[in-house]
């Protein structure tokens, strides 16, 4: 079924979401903003991780991936490699390279068009490009596990057309039935609901979380430090959410989901074992999550609090004399508020044979803050015309040919728009993966995104 965990985990600061911006491959959400596609949130594997795996399959071990840059003459392609990664029981220290070609390519042709003969000289200047410093980016990280249960991650990274350095530092430590993250970054870049950037200077977090259960009961809490006004990354104007402004922030949410089926084809010996004239051999699903041809609705209701402190409550103009982007949204010292997702999924085939095998289909009902949605209907003058609407998420999945599927993640907005009437579609992402069997559950996504023009490689393991 599609993620509902999005819906608790969209309240927090650590939801992580899938973007080559990075070298570390993902940006944060925005918190308290309408959930983000499934196909959006990033891989569980961290970058340096996938680049290990992935280069096993790209010729020379490099990994192309498209972002618009904030200089528009280095062109969106860009090519990805690992250029290090020696590694002990306990611990890896890995290196990054990223390379755009398009201004080292229009600098050379123009180079050599403007010469009037080909000689050494010519080609001297020419290879003088390839030492301009806003072509590279490199990002080193290094995770140290100090205990079974404990690990130490560290990263930085300099982009090329850049200055400055972003830093990342994160302990993670896991409880029988919880998870305690400590995520600082300076600084910490966000990704909004309508797909424009934001880098805080200095992020800071501390959450626990607990995992699921079969209760169908979920909580986490967490807090938060902002510190410093958010800039707006790759972009000229633009009101900064009023989450990223400087404060500290308690929160806590809870939830709880049930999902039940409305008929599920249960995997059988014969399906694992197939019979031909020359023997019998094993063949399991692709994946073992859609192993099961079935129908299921599902659900999950929760409720969110949170307390600021700090001065992100005063209302502000959006552009201050510095020209730091600000907010004219109001930020309550105190708020709650409830949320709520219902999904129907539909499950053709056992994604077993090469041909015809799968076709799934999940829609998923989002409501992002009820109260919103309840001033909205009693037409109140100050509900928020961003969460008060519901969401409708369709996701399709249709098998090509053996383990290669065909994606569509879309987002409806069941709202009216300007020069617009009735729904229409918010965000679409579409994306083509592969799946390894010897996995388990894993795949390899090439993904785009026509509203962030962005798109990626990645390894995503149990996620579909």
């Amino acid at each position: 079924m599609a993620n509902l965990e999005s819906a608790i985990d969209s309240a927090f600061w650590d939801q992580s979401i899938s973007s080559p911006r990075t070298l570390d491959g993902s940006a944060k959400s925005v918190p308290g903003e309408p959930f983000p596609l499934d196909g959006a949130r990033a891989s569980k594997a961290l970058r340096i991780q996938q680049l290990s795996f992935l280069r096993n399959g790209f010729p020379l071990g490099i990994i192309p991936s498209i972002s618009p840059p904030s200089q528009k003459d280095l062109g969106s392609f860009s090519l990805q490699t690992l250029l290090l990664r020696p590694s002990t029981s306990n611990w890896w220290l890995g290196l990054i390279g990223q390379f755009r070609p398009k201004k080292l390519i229009s600098a050379i042709k123009t180079e050599l068009q403007s010469a009037d003969e080909l000689e050494l000289p010519v080609f001297r200047d020419a290879a003088k490009h390839f030492l301009d410093k806003s072509l590279y980016s490199v990002a080193l990280a290094t995770q140290l596990s100090l205990s079974p249960s404990t690990s130490l991650l560290w990263s930085t990274e300099r982009q090329g057309e850049k200055k400055g350095y972003r830093n990342n530092f994160k302990i993670y430590h896991q409880l029988p039935d919880h998870d305690i993250t400590l995520d600082a970054a300076w600084p910490e870049l966000f990704m909004d609901r309508k797909g424009k950037y934001w880098e805080v200077p200095e992020s800071i977090s501390l959450d626990m979380s607990s995992l699921p259960s079969d209760s169908g009961l979920q909580y986490h809490f967490g807090i938060h430090k902002n510190s410093g006004h958010p800039q707006a990354f790759n972009a000229l104007d633009g009101e900064a959410p009023s989450a990223l402004m400087p404060g500290l922030c308690a929160k806590a949410a809870f939830s709880y989901q049930k999902s039940k089926d409305i008929w599920r084809r249960k995997e059988t010996k014969e399906d694992l074992i197939i019979k031909t004239d020359k023997g019998s051999y094993w063949r399991p699903s692709y994946d073992v999550r859609l192993r099961e041809p079935h129908a299921a609705i599902s659900g999950i209701i929760g409720g969110t609090c949170a307390a600021w402190f700090g001065k992100g409550s005063k209302n502000v103009e959006s552009q201050s004399e510095d020209n730091i982007p600000t907010t004219n949204n109001k930020r309550s010292p105190l708020s709650a508020d409830f949320f709520g997702s219902a999904c129907y999924t539909f499950q053709h085939g056992q994604f077993r044979k090469l041909y015809g095998d799968l076709t799934r289909v999940d829609a998923r009902l989002d409501l992002s803050s009820l109260s919103s949605f309840a001033k909205r209907i009693f037409k109140s003058s100050s509900a928020n015309k961003s969460l008060s609407s519901p969401r409708l998420n369709l996701i399709f999945q249709q098998q090509v040919a053996g383990p290669i599927v065909f994606r569509v993640d879309s987002k409806l907005l069941l709202d009216s728009k300007a020069g617009k009437l009735g729904p229409h579609i918010e965000d679409v992402i579409y994306s083509l993966s592969y799946s390894l069997r010897l996995l388990r559950s894993g795949k390899v996504v090439a993904w785009y995104s026509p509203k962030r023009k962005e798109g990626m490689i990645e390894l995503r393991l149990f996620e579909f």
